[in-house]
Parts: C-alpha cells; structure tokens; sequence
C-alpha cells in the first residue's frame, strides 16, 4: 500500500467550518476513485495549510489520479499548487475493524 500525503498553501487562513464547507464539495468524486482504500482531508491548526493523507492500494493508482489537470484544479480552487509526497505503507493498523493488515 501507499500513503500520498497532499499539501498546499491557502492564501488566507480558514476555520474548520469553512474547510468542510469547502472539503464536502469535492468528497463524493473520491468515493468512487479505483484504488483509493481512504481519504482524510486535513487542515493545519493556524488554518494556513490544507491538504489531504490518501491511502491507495498501489501508487500506479495514485500517479493516475495526480495528474497535471488535478494539480490544475487543485490550483484553481484553493489557490496553490499542491505538493505530492509518496511513503509506503507496509503495515496499516485499523482499530474500527480491529485489524492489521500488511502489505
């Protein structure tokens, strides 16, 4: 597995209401992305940094999804580029299910 951890500046700072207004409108396209095991859209505490920690069952699904008209909208929408930074995830520890699963 692998975790893509998404970044990108905002140009003014935005509440935690404001970010799930803003979040609530893209959510429901991830929910049908192949490949795509969970998304956490996140916000810093100072409300300056926004971003997203996906996991994905294999990065060729990521690399599909980050493509230079994703990059655009997120762009466009929030007002920066986004920065893409891949870990792999050997070992994922889910309490809701109580599992471990391993990679």
């Amino acid at each position: 597995m692998i975790t893509a951890l998404i970044q990108f500046q905002l140009p003014q700072p935005v509440t935690v209401e404001k970010a799930k207004e803003m979040f609530s409108g893209t959510a429901p396209k991830y929910q049908t992305v192949e490949g795509l095991i969970r998304k956490y859209y996140i916000l810093s505490e100072d409300g300056k940094t926004a971003g997203g920690v996906y996991l994905w069952k294999a990065k060729e699904y990521a690399e599909r999804l980050y493509t230079a008209d994703w990059r655009k909208f997120v762009a466009d929408k929030y007002g920066n580029e986004p920065q893409v930074t891949f870990f792999t995830s050997p070992v994922v520890v889910d309490n809701p299910s109580g599992t471990i699963i391993k990679d």
